[in-house]
């Protein structure tokens, strides 16, 4: 199917979702990039906006419900964590279910036409975007960082210095499972030293 490609890239990105959610902390929630500028959401207000709009985006623009309320009934990290990978994966099993020609057929984006494989686009590019905020908010509250496209600082550097990928976990499963129970991620080794920069300079 010719667009067998944006359901495998949806099905991998909600696993890097979550993988990202598991390095927090519930103490970490209420941060904001500044404490005190409300314009920068915090890490709780990160989680909601991902389960809320992720669910309008595909209620609304490609009429995929999963019947369900978008946000966790407590508000920890491992309740969103839970919520999102459910409702995920109904979105998922959906989108496996659909023929070529609903993925090319039209609907409202905003107030604009656009084709359902362009909204799924466009939602995949929002999702990766907030993802990176919240990656950037790890960093600056001094937690490490699992691999979720490559190498991190945390796995040993850079890709052309050989550092290597590694993930948290092997799965979606392996995570609820490790993290329901404390926390199993795989330990990693750091940088050692190595410059995590493309351009290594003074200061």
């Amino acid at each position: 199917m010719r667009y067998e490609f944006l359901v495998e890239t949806y099905e991998t990105e909600r696993v890097k979702v979550v993988s990202v959610w598991s390095e927090f902390r519930d103490e970490d929630l209420p941060v904001r990039p500044r404490a005190d500028d409300a314009r920068g959401r915090s890490v709780r207000e990160q989680m909601v906006h991902q389960c809320v709009s992720e669910d309008s985006w595909f209620r609304t623009m490609l009429g995929i419900e999963v019947g369900a309320p978008p946000l966790p009934g407590q508000e920890t990290r491992l309740e969103f964590i839970k919520r999102y990978a459910e409702d995920s994966a109904k979105r998922l099993q959906a989108l496996r279910g659909k023929p070529e020609n609903w993925f090319e057929e039209e609907t409202k984006f905003f107030d604009v036409a656009r084709s359902r494989a362009w909204v799924l686009t466009r939602r995949l590019t929002h999702t990766s975007h907030h993802r990176g905020q919240q990656m950037a908010m790890l960093r600056m509250l001094r937690r490490d960082l699992h691999s979720n496209y490559g190498p991190t600082a945390d796995t040993g550097g850079l890709m052309q210095n050989h550092a290597p990928t590694i993930y948290a976990y092997d799965g979606l499963d392996a995570l609820l499972k490790g993290e329901a129970s404390g926390g199993a991620k795989r330990p990693l080794p750091g940088a050692k030293g190595a410059a995590v920069t493309e351009r290594p300079g003074p200061g």
